[in-house]
């Protein structure tokens, strides 16, 4: 089946793919989120929105806050103050099962499937949540997503034995399966080749023209510059910037988050 042909029949029951011209609401608002671990503050008063159908870059040193945010959002986590508005509701220190009813998922740095199932039934279990049930048969629409992420040729396969290029590509088609309105997206092409992370970065495009929005975390900056519109900068729990990727790469308070601040002479 060709790109064209599988992304036609995954458009019809993923995501929001009718993306409304000139909207102002934003999908995702975050206000004031703060998360104190014993006594110690993970994320100081951040706060942002992401419009409907972009992909936003979220980066910053290790111990930034970016896991702590991305569990909040998902609503593993309850923020110590702030809110979380997503398509307009408050899921503040909501179930995590209720932003994955209502379209919110995301996946992490290390894939977590089930390994001892075949790739095709790994999808199948994903297909059985998310905000809209697939009609039909699940297992054909599990082909359909596995066809799309170009895994098709390894459906039988147990997820144990596939690469780590292949595992990051199941954790896309897994998420893909829940139909998302919003992807939380955690490094996904950590440790992958250079030609592996080029086809991760292709299956993220196209999740975000079938109407998926993406809040994509990563430390491979040169992937942030290819696939975002906009970067989100944290460093020690706060909003350190916010703008193009053109201009946080440019951006000298960034640069001194990454690199330090240049010994004076």
């Amino acid at each position: 089946m060709s790109r064209e042909e599988s992304s036609d029949c995954c458009e019809s029951w993923v995501g929001s793919p009718d993306i409304r011209e000139g909207s102002v609401a934003p999908i995702l608002r975050v206000d004031g989120l703060t998360k104190y671990f014993s006594g110690l503050a993970a994320l100081k008063e951040v706060s942002f929105e992401t419009e409907e159908g972009q992909i936003c870059g979220l980066i910053g040193p290790n111990g930034a806050g970016k896991t702590t945010l991305f569990s909040i959002i998902a609503c593993a986590l309850r923020p110590t103050s702030g809110t979380v508005l997503f398509k307009g509701r408050d899921f503040t220190g909501s179930k995590s099962f209720h932003a994955v009813k209502a379209g919110i998922v995301r996946t992490h740095q290390i894939a977590r499937p089930f390994r001892s199932m075949t790739v095709l039934e790994n999808v199948e279990v994903a297909g059985c949540f998310g905000q809209r049930r697939s009609s039909g048969n699940v297992r054909k629409q599990a082909m359909k997503v596995l066809e799309w992420a170009g895994l098709d040729h390894l459906s039988s396969a147990s997820a144990g034995t596939l690469s780590v290029g292949d595992l990051k590509r199941l954790e896309l088609a897994r998420t893909l399966a829940t139909q998302p309105s919003l992807l939380l997206c955690d490094e996904v092409c950590s440790g992958l080749t250079e030609s592996e992370t080029r086809a991760v970065l292709d299956l993220l495009r196209r999740m975000r023209e079938l109407g998926t929005t993406i809040i994509y975390v990563e430390h491979n900056l040169k992937a942030i510059m290819a696939v975002c519109e906009r970067v989100i900068v944290l460093n020690f729990g706060r909003k350190l910037a916010e703008g193009t990727p053109e201009a946080m790469q440019n951006d000298p308070s960034v640069i001194e988050a990454y690199i330090g601040k240049p010994a004076s002479v």
